[in-house]
């Protein structure tokens, strides 16, 4: 069990699932050309256009948008001196320049990073967190979340919710025109092969629902990948290892749960045990922990 390899690993699959995104964008374009002609395929920049607009505009303003959801206030050095003490040795062995930090008055153990780039990062963290995690389990979880910094994750979910955003807005305007428009193409031709049809109806409706999929995949993916590099910082897979015990142990969640932002949190106030893992933006912490307890029985892993 090496991080590098997770790390390798990992990215690959991102690219893989972001590919199976653009691909489902052209097979729901290949549906909408097939049922409605030409007429299908003028709403693609529509949509395209709304979800351009709507997510890139969050995420140039994320951190504020963030803090904003969250509750989540800005800090200064001086009010907590010893924290930012362990974040400025997790970003200088990052190579990372130096986050913004706040706290949310939370009881819930939690932490998020959030901004566009690294010189935009900011880490937050639960009042709750702060209270039952030492030093080390601390370097764990900010190294966890300097790792998301580092691999512009926040890029990365922009990037799948804008293409989840466009299929959605276009399988619903096209369904729409479907059942109220009339909206078949008056052109096609007695002969249009009905099982083409079918077919076509049949992605329309269920695309959103793969691109949700894919979407929460992706975040996963993201999510393996920052523990994987959080050890690269640190070399000391067990700091992060103990804080996901932690978390795990902790039945809380945080007040702030919307399903905005629930893919930011260490630990997803989202997932439990009624959420299909399919659906989850976070491995299990299970999973996870069991990687990191690989990792610390071959030292030279890391």
């Amino acid at each position: 069990m090496n991080f590098r390899k997770l790390q390798a690993a990992n990215r690959r699959k991102t690219v893989e699932l972001l590919f199976g995104m653009g691909l489902l964008v052209g097979v729901v374009v290949y549906a909408a050309l097939t049922y409605f002609g030409k007429t299908g395929v003028g709403v693609v920049p529509f949509a395209v256009g709304i979800a351009l607009i709507s997510v890139w505009g969050s995420y140039w303003a994320s951190d504020t948008i963030v803090l904003t959801m969250t509750g989540a206030k800005e800090i200064q050095e001086s009010d907590n001196p010893k924290l930012f003490n362990i974040i400025q040795e997790v970003a200088i062995a990052s190579g990372l320049k130096m986050p913004k930090v706040a706290i949310v008055e939370d009881s819930a153990p939690n932490a998020f990073a959030t901004g566009r780039n690294p010189d935009k990062a900011l880490i937050a963290f639960t009042t709750g967190i702060l209270d039952v995690m030492d030093r080390e389990e601390l370097q764990g979880v900010i190294a966890h979340e300097l790792s998301h910094v580092a691999n512009r994750d926040t890029l990365v979910s922009a990037v799948a919710a804008t293409t989840a955003g466009a299929i959605a807005i276009l399988s619903d305007f096209l369904t729409r025109m479907m059942w109220f428009g009339g909206g078949r193409r008056d052109d096609r031709e007695s002969n249009q092969n009905p099982l083409a049809l079918i077919f076509s109806l049949v992605i329309l409706i269920l695309a959103p629902l793969a691109a949700i999929l894919l979407r929460s995949a992706i975040s996963r993916r993201r999510e393996a990948l920052a523990d994987a590099t959080a050890v690269a910082f640190t070399r000391n897979p067990t700091g992060l290892r103990r804080a996901l015990e932690v978390l795990a142990a902790d039945s809380t969640v945080v007040q702030q749960r919307s399903t905005a932002v629930a893919h930011i949190w260490i630990e997803s106030p989202l997932d439990g045990n009624s959420v299909s893992k399919l659906f989850s933006t976070h491995p299990p912490i299970q999973e996870r922990i069991a990687t990191l307890r690989l990792m610390e029985a071959n030292p030279e892993s890391y």
